[in-house]
């Protein structure tokens, strides 16, 4: 990197830290802290919210998932416009008018304290965890860029969040995001503007769809009821709707971004736009990803993007068979983008049958380039266990850092930083927040001052934003970050999804039946994500990793039904 792009990049993330702890420091009660006075308009609320979600894990990962497996990715969000609507009608108003600090405290006015206690502290285990990798995400970058070690990397982007999150609190949170989201589009637009640029004169746009198109990475709508794979329509509105419904319904890192709003209009406008516009923000970061693997049709790629993994390799008693697969993958980059110039005129003239036999031909080199990043990541696993062979999350920092000219190389990076620091700023914000409303201050035997409870909401963040480094410090990549997110909230949301859906629903069943069904749902969860994909690599798991929000929010519907019936049968009989 040049001094221009460390200009840019200290400049921003500087600024954004200054800027927040100046326009909000000196809360008044832990209302101001943590509601951030409850003014907030929708636009406001609509980019919080969407900045919560966009973490630097979407910006770092999504591109990679899309250059390896197209664009099926964003399946993943149908079923999130829904989710708005139905948060908006039921969820909201619920909400505001019992006027509550987080969304727990619901569940101990309908059914009583240690259900409440339990959701919560289903919250705190997985968004930390969270927490931890949504630091750990940018670290790998820096640590690509500089060399160094990412634990400091994790250490000085939790104290950047920890300073401003410690201080203002909730409306230092929004107040930031919008400049964070300003950040983040422009970085991504310029993104996309450069790769376009990079390519050949003859590929337009239009062409450069249809390439992608031929190598398999424009099949965004698959039906097929295969409930093993991963990314189809219907797990997008099924367990991506009730995903979707826990995470922006239940979880306290984004209900505190709407219940800063002004009235409930205001929070109902502002997840309605997060709704109308998530799914084209999503579809833009995939198409990114798409171009550029247009780009490396006609420019050289790495046979694996990890840096490390490949610096390791080259230094092993198996450098030389790394070798030897390396220039065979030259030699099918020579014929790939052979077979792309001549797909490309068979275009310009429109002949079907060249047309048909050049996409034959590319999908045949595809197949053996596929097969050779195979042999590489075994041969890369024979090196070290540990070395992370899967290099989904390093695709488009590879581009960035080889590709992008100086300035604009510190403007993306600050765009992933940005992300990092509004997603883990929203995180930290709950978790303390949850930790004093729900846990500490509700277990208080003898009455304090609201002071005292403000204070006690500073410290448990900042202790939240330690616990988040240390395990930053220890996370470890499965598949890729973006799905290791997903999969994280998918063991614990449907449940608590679940729990809320009782509460809001099916008012005979009471607070014992819930809590049991809970800690039995929550153990079967588990069990099935151990079983049916965690034992399993990539591909072959026996169960999409989405569906275990909706067999968690059934199941514990199902058993919470099951066991007050029987309670009262028991009852009835005595």
């Amino acid at each position: 990197m040049e001094v221009i792009d460390w200009i840019v990049l200290t400049g921003t993330l500087l600024f954004i830290v200054a800027y927040g702890y100046w326009r909000t420091k000196g809360s008044k009660d832990v209302t101001d802290y943590v509601l951030g006075g409850k003014d907030a308009k929708w636009y406001t609320v609509g980019l919080s919210v969407m900045a919560t979600q966009a973490s630097a894990i979407t910006f770092l990962s999504t591109p990679g998932q899309a250059f390896h497996d197209g664009m099926g990715f964003v399946q993943f969000y149908f079923g999130l416009p829904l989710a708005m609507v139905i948060i908006c009608i039921v969820f909201i108003p619920i909400y505001h008018k019992l006027k509550v600090y987080t969304a727990y405290e619901f569940l101990e006015n309908r059914f009583d304290l240690k259900t409440r206690s339990l959701a919560a502290i289903l919250f705190l285990i997985q968004r930390g965890l969270a927490a931890g990798i949504t630091i750990y995400a940018p670290s790998i970058i820096l640590s690509a860029v500089l060399g160094w070690e990412t634990k400091t990397l994790n250490i000085i982007i939790g104290i950047l969040v920890i300073i401003y999150t410690v201080s203002g609190g909730t409306k230092a949170v929004s107040v930031t995001q919008k400049q964070q989201m300003f950040v983040i589009m422009t970085g991504m637009f310029t993104a996309f503007y450069l790769v376009m640029s990079y390519l050949p004169d003859d590929i337009s746009f239009g062409k450069a769809l249809k390439i992608a198109g031929a190598n398999d990475k424009l099949n965004i709508l698959d039906f097929s009821l295969n409930p093993k794979s991963r990314y189809t329509f219907w797990s997008g509105i099924t367990g991506g709707l009730f995903l979707a419904l826990a995470y922006f319904g239940t979880d306290q890192s984004q209900v505190q971004r709407y219940l800063t709003g002004k009235s409930v209009r205001e929070s109902q406008l502002g997840l309605i736009f997060n709704g109308l516009f998530k799914v084209p923000m999503q579809f833009f970061i995939l198409l990114v990803g798409v171009m550029v693997f247009v780009f490396y049709q006609y420019n050289h790629s790495p046979l694996n993007f990890n840096p490390a993994a490949v610096e390791a390799v080259e230094q092993s008693a198996y450098a030389e068979e790394y070798s030897t697969l390396e220039k065979q993958h030259l030699t099918l980059e020579k014929s790939k983008k052979m077979a792309q110039e001549r797909y490309s005129a068979a275009l310009d003239i429109k002949d079907y049958d060249l047309i048909m036999s050049a996409k034959k031909q590319i999908q045949e080199i595809n197949k053996q380039e596929i097969q050779s990043r195979k042999e590489a990541k075994e041969i890369i696993q024979k090196v070290d266990e540990d070395l992370e062979t899967n290099d989904k999350d390093y695709v488009f920092i590879h581009f960035i850092l080889n590709n992008i000219p100086t300035g604009l190389m510190g403007l993306l990076l600050a765009v992933i930083f940005s992300a990092a620091m509004s997603s883990t700023a929203s995180e930290l914000n709950a978790l303390g927040t949850i930790t004093t409303i729900d846990l500490f201050r509700r277990n208080q035997k003898e009455e304090q001052t609201d002071k005292y409870f403000l204070n006690a909401t500073k410290w448990f963040t900042l202790a939240w934003g330690i616990i988040a480094i240390l395990f930053a410090n220890f996370a470890s990549l499965l598949d890729n970050l973006i799905q290791l997110v997903n999969i994280i909230g998918s063991i614990f949301y449907g449940n608590v999804l679940g729990i809320f859906l009782i509460a809001f629903f099916i008012k005979f069943i009471r607070g014992n039946a819930v809590f049991v069904s809970a800690i039995v749902t929550q153990i079967v969860i588990i069990l099935v994500y151990y079983f049916a994909i965690h034992r399993y690599d990539a591909g072959d798991e026996k169960l999409g990793y989405l569906w275990l929000n909706f067999i968690g929010c059934a199941l514990v519907i199902f058993l919470a039904l099951l066991f007050e019936i029987l309670n009262r049968t028991r009852n009835a009989i005595k």
